[in-house]
């Protein structure tokens, strides 16, 4: 993962991500490894309910599995038909710049 040319944080440009459009490299990864732990959650969750031998608790879990699975794929396939967006791009979108803010602490 690359860290953006300005100084903004991670926190921050996943914030920022959430607000702006196009998804950039900080927020991709945060949902990458939101949808690993909820793939270990549901993995836990099958195996308990394999060990409790009630099988509508199975399906139901086999059913959020799929669930998980299509969603994230989905996501995958679109971010790959529309490509990742850099975090100063999403700034000047939005219309704030560090070089802006910068200029404008020095007048007042």
């Amino acid at each position: 993962m690359e860290r953006p040319t300005s100084d903004m944080s991670s926190a921050n440009a996943v914030l920022l991500g959430a607000l702006a459009s196009g998804v950039n490299d900080q927020t991709w990864f945060v949902l990458k490894v939101t949808f690993l732990l909820l793939g270990l959650c549901l993995t836990s969750m099958l195996a308990l309910a394999f060990s409790s031998s009630d099988f509508i608790i199975v399906g139901h879990v086999l059913l959020l599995v799929t669930i998980g699975a299509v969603l994230f794929l989905l996501l995958n396939r679109f971010l790959a038909q529309t490509g990742l967006v850099s975090v100063e791009q999403q700034m000047k979108e939005m219309g704030i710049s560090d070089r802006e803010q910068i200029e404008k602490d020095k007048s007042n």
